[in-house]
């Protein structure tokens, strides 16, 4: 379980083929402190385990399915990511209950930068609208968000200077493909409510 608050850009510092997955090894300083082999490791919302940690960086496998839901196969040698550890039961909960579980992916559409914060589109499979609200969580790349705008197959976030420095968000373009994953809660009620 992961809170959405990144705590670091990590760097990808090599790939290979592991199968019909991909291990890569990413290029980290903060985050590898309490670090260990076994852990769990959110990578841009994706939850992964680490398979080999060394001083400098650590190593995850994503298999077929992992990269068939999430824009892990996209990266390449020197793409940045948002790493966060999971967290603690007795730690603050930051951001809202995030999974590591990848819904689906969306796509910026549109970027506006305005005097103190930027407002990003996303654009998203319509059979998802259901798990969104205005003014509700999003996870965008593992980054915990309030839902600003709400149109249709589109959501808008507004983004803070702080967050715009510490994670990926600086490097989207339009046509980015994002990883998202929607709400916890609106999904359990939804699966109560057709199955009760």
């Amino acid at each position: 379980m992961f809170t959405g608050i990144v705590e670091e850009i990590g760097l990808v510092h090599s790939l290979k083929k592991y199968g019909d997955g991909i291990e890569f090894t990413v290029r980290a300083k903060k985050i590898l402190r309490a670090l260990t082999v076994d852990n769990s490791i959110c990578i841009n919302g994706v939850c992964l385990t680490v398979v080999k940690r060394n001083k400098f960086d650590f190593t995850v496998q994503a298999v077929k399915e992992t990269l068939s839901k999430t824009n892990i196969g996209l990266l390449r040698t020197g793409s940045t990511v948002n790493l966060e550890r999971s967290v603690r039961l007795n730690d603050r909960l930051g951001g809202h209950l995030v999974q590591g579980h990848v819904d689906t992916t969306g796509t910026v559409v549109k970027i506006i930068t305005l005097e103190s914060s930027w407002m990003y589109t996303i654009s998203f499979l319509k059979q998802f609208r259901k798990y969104l609200i205005p003014v509700g969580s999003i996870t965008v790349d593992g980054t915990s968000l309030t839902v600003a705008h709400l149109q249709r197959q589109q959501f808008t976030v507004a983004i803070i200077p702080y967050t715009f420095e510490h994670t990926v968000f600086n490097q989207y373009k339009l046509g980015t493909v994002v990883n998202l994953e929607f709400d916890i809660i609106g999904k359990y009620l939804e699966s109560i409510t057709k199955y009760k």
